[in-house]
């Protein structure tokens, strides 16, 4: 397996630095993080090209957990190894987690000082950001009618049913339509990502992850230990919600609020802050953990539920991909994959309208927003973060 352009292994310290500012900028939501990771990653440094990233967020759509954070730990792996990886999902995680622990401590003043035009701002951007990422994915991936005909079928199918089995059930079905009636181009440009660990390793991990399942309850159970029924909570809902993001917290809610750990306008509380956070949603568990009645609370719980939510992503990443990148191989899986990148766009183009769309664009004010923002992004071609702040900007003198 090769690196794009052959380029060496990056350190471990330019890993978690490109992944920090991508936590400190990446506002809008999973969709919107797949927008900024395909201009960071496919566009700009090269580390793959469009369609590899597109197999890679399909595999991960598929997988349990949030898909963005799984999609830059596959990033990361490829790049510096396990090690890469972990730098890769600090990176992006500990801003929102950090700003999220200390607003469950007390600094929650903090939102109401600035006002919240700046946070609308936010939504803004995410519009411009998810329109460029369907443009520029859109040209590459469905260069055709039959392709462009699966992606607004699947857009259609997924806002009409907006559901995990909706979108597993068009993902299934463009992977069939693809084997049948697309057919892979000799001209088709295809890097695939350099997985610096062995099936072994892989198969491992697999495993690992399904005994903790097993096991973690029972160890809660016999030892009465709040650490461990934490950890155990917080690994369980992790493993089981498919579609991440907004769909993780009715497990949350159902883990710490009949048990007493958090009261429910508290959960309420944190939840509206990590609306305005960038980066995943699930760092929400670092302030459950924080802000829970039981021992350890504080940084040591939100360490714990942090990193016991983020567990089941990292072993199912670092244990299929050396699975995937071999099936990706065969005619038979690359026929396949032509129908389910064409349903990616598809569903991201359903995701563009709601809830992107909708909770973003309230007025001609907004719309005016996010159309100077995509101009400035996509043909000035401005760095993401410098049209992050400015519409920020913008949206709170407006507000």
């Amino acid at each position: 397996m090769h690196f794009v352009n052959d380029e060496p292994p990056t350190s471990l310290l330019r890993i978690f630095l490109i992944f920090l500012r991508l936590g400190l900028t990446s506002f809008g939501g999973p969709v919107a993080h797949l927008g900024y990771f395909r201009h960071e990653f496919v566009e700009r440094r090269k580390w793959l090209d469009e369609h590899a990233y597109a197999d890679l967020v399909a595999l991960c759509q598929f997988l349990p957990g949030p898909a963005s954070s799984q999609v830059g730990i596959a990033l990361g792996l490829s790049r510096g190894g396990i090690l890469g990886a972990l730098a890769a999902w600090l990176g992006f995680t500990l801003p929102s987690a950090i700003v999220l622990v200390l607003f469950g401590m007390g600094f929650a003043a903090l939102g109401n000082t600035l006002g919240t035009g700046w946070l609308h701002g936010l939504k803004v951007v995410a519009v411009a950001v998810v329109a460029q990422a369907l443009w520029n994915m859109a040209r590459t991936l469905c260069p055709d009618r039959l392709r462009a005909s699966v992606a607004i079928i699947a857009a259609i199918i997924t806002a009409l049913m907006p559901t995990t089995l909706g979108q597993i059930g068009v993902i299934l079905a463009s992977a069939l339509f693809g084997w049948r009636f697309l057919k892979p181009s000799a001209a088709l440009p295809h890097t695939h990502l350099s997985i610096p660990t062995h099936r072994m390793t892989g198969a491992i991990m697999l495993a690992l992850f399904f005994a903790l399942l097993l096991i973690l309850p029972a160890l809660a159970t016999a030892t009465g230990s709040y650490p461990a029924q934490l950890f155990d909570g917080f690994y369980r809902a992790g493993s089981l919600v498919f579609g991440g993001g907004h769909v993780v917290l009715p497990l949350l809610q159902a883990e710490v609020v009949p048990k007493g750990w958090v009261s429910n306008d508290v959960f309420l509380a944190g939840y509206g802050a990590a609306q305005a956070m960038p980066g995943p949603l699930f760092t929400f568990s670092a302030y459950l953990g924080s802000v829970s009645s039981g021992n350890p609370t504080g940084w040591l719980g939100a360490v714990i539920a942090l990193t016991a939510v983020f567990l089941p992503s990292f072993l199912l990443i670092i244990g299929m991909l050396p699975f995937w990148e071999s099936l990706r191989k065969y005619e038979v899986m690359q026929r396949a994959m032509l129908g389910i990148n064409a349903a990616v766009v598809g569903l991201l183009l359903a995701a563009f309208y709601n809830p992107v769309w909708t909770s973003a664009i309230l007025g001609v004010g907004d719309f005016i927003l996010a159309a100077a923002a995509f101009l400035l992004l996509q043909f000035l071609k401005w760095p993401s973060w410098t049209v992050v702040l400015l519409t920020a900007i913008a949206a709170g003198v407006m507000g």
